[in-house]
């Protein structure tokens, strides 16, 4: 059982930045891939961005394309920068990993970011 550990969030004003980072209990580096998912309250669960096993492929959604950067370390660590970030980027964001294409096997307890206009 992978565990996953988000820290980072907190409250940015709109235009500004933030860097999520993710640690897992053990290497997934070479073994799962990891992901980034976030939720609005009331709303369901979206998909933000994935980075295989390797690092070699990276996903974004529509939504965070050319804004959010994933990426990972070769150990057991998975990174977000968030840049230009707007109020609708509000959301609680959860840490994934699993296997690839589509990481989200195990998830961390969430860490809230709040965009402020």
């Amino acid at each position: 059982q992978v565990q996953l550990e988000e820290s980072g969030g907190g409250l940015v004003q709109t235009g500004g930045s933030l860097k999520l980072s993710c640690e897992a209990s053990e290497q997934t580096f070479g073994t799962y891939g990891m992901g980034w998912f976030r939720q609005i309250p009331g709303k369901e669960r979206e998909f933000v961005a994935s980075i295989s096993s390797g690092g070699l492929s990276r996903n974004y959604a529509a939504s965070v394309e050319g804004r959010f950067t994933i990426s990972r370390d070769d150990k057991n660590t998975v990174f977000l920068i968030m840049n230009s970030l707007k109020p609708e980027d509000t959301a609680i964001y959860y840490c994934t990993a699993g296997l690839d294409p589509l990481p989200n096997d195990y998830w961390g307890q969430g860490t809230q970011v709040t965009v402020s206009s």
